[in-house]
C-alpha cells in the first residue's frame, strides 16, 4: 500500500507528542532493573511509528538503546545529535537498510524523505515516558544547533 492512512487506520496510530503517528504494540511483562534510570523497566517495548511527508520527529532522546526497523513506504532520514556531531543515516529498501540504532542518551529526530515512512521502534531496556526529554529543555544546545546546523531548525 502506498496510503499512509491506511498503515494509520488498520494499526490504529494516534499521534505522537514528537510527531507523526504511533502504537504501542509490545510491552515485555518481564521486568530488569535499568541501572541508567536506577529503576526497573519492562525489558523491551516496541512501537509502530509513521511519519507523512512534512512531518517531523522533533529532537529528543531516551535512557536506552533504540532500535529503529524499515517496513514499509519511503526511506526514513534518522538524525543523531551527541551534543557535538550532527549524524544522519537512512534506513529503508532503496540502499537495502533496513535498520539503524540510536544509542542511549543520544538526541535523535526524523523526517521521511517522501510520501511516508512506516517503521518500528524497539527500546530496551523498555521505553518508558520518565527516561524522555525534548531537546528543547535544552537551551544550549538548542542554540548550538540553530547556530551550526541551520537546515535543522524545523526539527526543534
Amino acid at each position: 500500500m502506498n496510503d499512509p492512512d491506511f498503515y494509520i487506520q488498520k494499526y490504529q496510530l494516534k499521534p505522537h507528542l514528537e510527531g507523526g503517528y504511533y502504537s504501542e504494540v509490545y510491552r515485555s511483562e518481564q521486568t530488569v532493573n535499568s541501572q541508567t534510570a536506577k529503576a526497573n523497566r519492562n525489558t523491551v517495548t516496541h512501537i509502530y511509528f509513521l511519519l507523512k511527508k512534512g512531518q517531523f520527529s522533533r529532537f529528543h532522546r531516551v535512557l536506552h538503546d533504540e532500535i529503529w526497523n524499515f517496513y514499509e513506504g519511503d526511506p526514513l532520514k534518522i538524525i543523531e545529535f551527541d551534543g557535538a556531531v550532527l549524524e544522519e543515516k537512512i534506513i529503508g529498501k532503496e540502499n537495502d537498510s533496513y535498520f539503524s540504532v540510536v544509542l542511549g542518551g543520544i538526541f535523535q529526530a526524523a523526517e521521511s524523505i517522501g510520501e511516508f515512512s512506516f517503521v518500528g521502534c524497539s527500546v530496551a531496556p523498555g521505553f518508558d515516558f520518565k527516561d524522555f526529554s525534548f531537546l528543547d529543555d535544552e537551551t544550549e544546545l538548542i542554540n548550538k544547533i540553530k547556530k551550526e546546523f541551520t537546515n535543522y531548525h524545523y526539527l526543534i
